[in-house]
Formats: structure tokens, sequence, C-alpha cells
């Protein structure tokens, strides 16, 4: 193994690392607004530094790659890739702190009326698969898996398009509830932005392993 390959295994290593994290960041962001565990949102606020730290340390290996082995072709394509991913996983991580704050903003836990008119389960768990697959995808090299990311982000957009309708039915019948609410529409809007994280994820991976750049077409 070259020294250009050892380098660019520890780089898979720490980014695969991360991934795990920001996927561990949303599986206890929906914990705890099911079991209403503030414990655990301020847990995974407090995290979020190690996903920031992950951020700043793998954008230096990419830059330290470059200057010092000049990798060309599909390694190129691999730290490229990689740089990307490492943006799109670090707003991950920012968004499932910003759920778990506005879960640490409630005084009660969610009504399950308002929870299962959104969708709003449903989306929450469709996000978190989004960014399983994308980790599975790059891990195994498995384009077509990556592909199928882009049809399962379809549902997400279609429960946040659907959700200021529900919502505002939802709080003419429920004054007091109004703040809820509204933070459960702050909180599909940030899932749908996950979804779409994903989706430069999974372009990232296809440019990787076939050299095709998806954004173009």
């Amino acid at each position: 193994m070259t020294h250009l390959q050892s380098e660019l295994k520890l780089l898979k290593t720490d980014i695969i690392e991360m991934w795990e994290l920001v996927i561990e960041q949303l599986d206890k962001s929906l914990i705890s607004l099911k079991t209403f565990d503030k414990d655990l949102t301020r847990e995974v606020v407090s995290n979020e530094k190690r996903v920031n730290a992950y951020e700043l340390k793998i954008d230096r290996d990419c830059e330290n790659i470059f200057a010092l082995f000049n990798p060309v072709a599909v390694d190129l394509r691999m730290v490229l890739a990689t740089l990307k991913i490492n943006s799109n996983l670090e707003r991950i991580g920012d968004i499932a702190e910003g759920i778990s704050k506005l879960i640490t903003s409630e005084k009660e836990p969610f009504d399950q009326v308002l929870l299962e008119c959104t969708r709003f389960q449903l989306m929450f768990e469709a996000a978190i698969l989004i960014v399983n697959d994308a980790l599975t995808a790059f891990d195994k090299e498995d384009t077509k898996l990556a592909r199928t990311i882009f049809k399962k982000d379809e549902l997400l957009d279609e429960i946040n398009a659907d959700a200021h309708q529900f919502i505002t039915i939802y709080i003419k019948d429920h004054l007091d509830k109004t703040e809820q609410a509204l933070n459960v529409l702050s909180i599909i809007r940030r899932l749908e932005r996950v979804g779409d994280q994903g989706k430069n994820i999974a372009e990232e991976i296809i440019f990787y392993l076939e050299a095709k750049v998806l954004k173009h077409k």
C-alpha cells in the first residue's frame, strides 16, 4: 500500500466516523422528541462540537493530500467528494442541533394528534434512512443504492409541502398549542433540508465512483 493509499484509507475512516456520529445525533433527536427527554437533547447540542471538530480535521486532511500527493483520477475524485460530503454532514449536524434546541424549548410533550396529522415521525425516520443509506453507499461503493436516495427524498418533499396546510388547520382547533405547532413546522422544514443534503451526498458518491456530474444534467 502506497503512502497515498494509506492516507485515503484514513480519510475514509474519519468521514465514516463523522457520518455515524451525525446519524446518532439525528437518532437521539427523534428519541428525545418521542420521549420528551431533554437530557438527550442537551447531549445532542453538546456533541455538535465533536461534529465540528471532525469537519475541521477532514478539511485539513483533504488539503494536505492535495498538497503532498497531487492525486489524480479516482483518487482525486475521492478526495473532492469527501471534501463536499464533509460539508454536507456538518450541515446535517447543525440541523440535528437546531431540532434538539426546539425540543428543549417546549414546556410539555408534543401532541400526538399534531405529529400524526403532519406525518412527522414518518418524515423523521425517512430522513434518517436517507443519511444511513448514503453512508452504506459510500462505504460499499454502491452507486445503485446512492441513486435510490433521490426517490426517497420525494417523500420528504411531499410531507413538507403538505405541512403548512395541516398545521394551519391544527392551530385553528388548538389555539393553545400554536407555538408547539409552529415548532413542529420548523422541524419539518429542517428535515426537508436533511433530504437535500442527502441528495447532494448521493451526487458526490456517483461523481467519485462513476466520474459523472449529475448537477450539470
